[in-house]
């Protein structure tokens, strides 16, 4: 293995941008207390997508906002080889296959012309600064070799001419499809599909890769945070969950709504209600629910706001859109009755401490993060980016 080193030239120091750091602190808030440093690669990540590479200062930064001694970030930033420990080129850094099946379909071809185009010598800036280049192990598209990757994505099916024109129309602001470049749409032989032709009618212009790159148009981009929205994760995908169920109390709801949330999967697309306020308390299936190891009424501080025994329409508005609200603590709001913005828009401070102090695991977070704040833009149908303003203004 490579001995990966940090670099000679080391900047004085580095920070997040604020949208950056704003979310980076959501993607902290998806772990318990204690288990912060789970955040680790995400971080790095963005910290990577922000300056094109990881300094000693962005490592170390890391490694206080997870509150990690500053060698285990460093054991993770040496480790990876997706991380790079040195300045890479402006526009894009080039990482070519060369291991066995590209080895055999050319890659010393796509070597050859990184060498004359770029640099002589791998992790070694263009004279115009703009390119980078370094040979890497198995990137697992052996069915489409030779390949690279670009900034991103994969550049598939590649010569040593093709390698040349893809580093040209980079070089000129251009950012070229991702994925095969011979005119194959995705893995299937080289010559034609000869099974399965029933399912090419209706497929999109490019392979689902290929597709999410140019609908994302983030191939070779530099990550400011603006780009995405800031509480989702990397690309803003969202992974699928599924709430543990929740236990109705009388009254029973109304014809037409569920009678309890039992197997009711949670949409992690856009919130349903499209930010247009829903009544709460008066809704006919408004109910409090059974809170998980919550205090006999009480007991806790504050009231608890009137709950839902299932989303309205039957579809959740996507509360990760709220910054400090991850995968985990949406289900458990989802267990408290809380499906929607407008719900916690509503909220009284009565009402914010009692969920304050029931937040197993989170306590204070309604709080500390100002959920209502953000609740209330998103329910009048407001931005993501506004939301979050609001709530550090």
């Amino acid at each position: 293995m490579m001995l990966r080193r940090l670099h000679k030239d080391q900047p004085a120091s580095f920070a997040f941008t604020p949208a950056n750091e704003a979310w980076a602190k959501g993607q902290i808030s998806k772990y318990p207390a204690g288990r912060q440093a789970s955040a680790i690669i995400p971080l790095l990540w963005r910290a990577q997508e922000q300056e094109g590479w990881l300094s000693r200062p962005a490592i170390e930064h890391v490694a206080d906002m997870l509150g990690m001694a500053y060698i285990r970030a460093l054991e993770v930033a040496t480790f990876y080889f997706m991380f790079q420990l040195q300045p890479v080129g402006s526009v894009a850094h080039v990482q070519i296959c060369g291991t066995t099946s590209c080895m055999i379909c050319g890659a010393e071809d796509l070597v050859a012309v990184a060498k004359e185009l770029i640099a002589p010598t791998p992790h070694t800036l263009s004279a115009d600064g703009k390119f980078s280049w370094e040979e890497v192990e198995c990137m697992g598209a052996c069915a489409n070799a030779p390949m690279a990757q670009i900034g991103k994505d994969y550049y598939e099916d590649l010569t040593g001419e093709k390698l040349r024109e893809l580093i040209g129309r980079f070089s000129k602001g251009e950012v070229p499809v991702p994925g095969p470049q011979n005119g194959r749409y995705a893995a299937e032989p080289a010559g034609g599909l000869t099974s399965l032709k029933e399912f090419v009618s209706g497929r999109k212009q490019y392979n689902a890769s290929a597709q999410a790159a140019v609908d994302l148009k983030d191939t070779v981009k530099r990550i400011d945070g603006t780009e995405v929205p800031l509480t989702t994760p990397w690309l803003g995908v969202a992974a699928p969950v599924k709430p543990a169920k929740a236990k109705a109390v009388e009254p029973k709801p109304s014809a037409g709504v569920p009678a309890d949330a039992t197997g009711a999967t949670v949409q992690e697309a856009k919130a349903t209600s499209k930010g247009k306020p829903q009544s709460d308390g008066n809704a006919p299936n408004a109910t409090p629910l059974a809170t998980p190891k919550a205090k006999a009424s009480g007991q806790a501080g504050g009231a608890k706001p009137a709950g839902l025994s299932a989303p309205k329409g039957g579809k959740a508005d996507d509360l990760k859109l709220i910054l400090g609200i991850g995968p985990k603590l949406e289900v458990l709001c989802h267990k408290l009755g809380f499906f929607h913005f407008d719900q916690i828009a509503a909220w009284t401070e009565a009402e914010i401490a009692w969920v304050d102090e029931n937040l197993e695991g989170f306590k204070g977070r309604v709080t500390r993060d100002k959920w209502v704040v953000q609740a209330k833009v998103l329910a009048a149908g407001g931005s993501v980016a506004d939301a979050e303003a609001a709530a550090r203004g």
